[in-house]
Formats: C-alpha cells, structure tokens, sequence
C-alpha cells in the first residue's frame, strides 16, 4: 500500500491558502457583493454539515476516519445513502465557498483541482481497498450510490 504522507484535511489548508492567494495576487474578473456573501456562506453551511454528519457516521461505527486505517466498518446510511464520499464533498464545498464569498473568479479552479488530486490520491485507492475488504457488499454499494453526487 502507497504510504500517504499527507492528509485530506492538509490538502484542504493548502487548497484555502491556494483561494485566497489567486483572490489577492491574481483574482481575474470579479463577482463579489451580497449574493456572493450569501451563496458561499450557505455554500460553507452545508459543506460544514456534510463533515460533522459523516464523522459521526464513522465515529458511531467505530472505524477510523484517518485514510486507509483501521476500516472496520462500511457506513452506507445517512449522508453515506447519496454519496460515497461525504467527508471529501464537505471540503470541496468549503473550497467552493471560500472562492464564491472572496468574488475571486481564477480562485474558482481551486474546489475542482482539489477534487482531482483528493480522487486520485485517496478516492480510488480507497475503493480498492473497500472492495477488497468488503467484496460484493461494496460492490452493490458503488451500484446504487454515486462517488461524488
């Protein structure tokens, strides 16, 4: 197994820093104003909200929420009924709302690129591993719901 040494929630800093760099040394053309305040902050709310449901998810069926340790359950309720990925949604969309409420469009490319590099890093190594563990209860899983959305 591929050792990672750095974690979702440190590409998630680095991403944050990434939005509001490009917002103060390269924002491109700007949207900002009280809809923007409005969208991202409820944007962030949700974001939010998809973290702290997915741990407890996790923490209720006492597997660890650290990348590829301890798996001891698969969590397929709650949040977990329409995304696999929950915990890594709920950062994209923290991302997203950080570029939407500082009105930055270039900060805008952050929440996609932060997706790509968490999917490959994490997402599916973690499928494999989830297949391995749980087999064809994971299998019918992927079938009904949906990676991302």
């Amino acid at each position: 197994m591929v050792k990672r040494v750095i974690y979702p929630p440190l590409w998630l800093v680095i991403a944050l820093v990434s939005v509001f760099a490009l917002n103060e040394f390269l924002p491109g053309p700007r949207f900002t104003g009280l809809a923007s305040q409005l969208i991202g902050g409820a944007i962030l709310l949700f974001g939010l909200a998809l973290l702290v449901l997915a741990g407890g998810l996790f923490k209720r069926a006492g597997t660890d929420m650290i990348p590829f340790k301890n798996v001891t359950a698969l969590v397929t309720e709650g949040v977990y009924s329409w995304t696999r990925n929950p915990m890594y949604l709920g950062m994209a969309l923290v991302l997203l709302s950080a570029a939407v409420t500082v009105g930055a469009s270039t900060a805008l490319l952050i929440p996609p690129l932060f997706m790509l590099v968490i999917e490959w890093r994490y997402i599916r190594p973690e499928e494999a591993m989830l297949r391995d563990l749980f087999g064809q209860q994971y299998l019918d899983y992927c079938q009904n719901v949906r990676r991302w959305l």
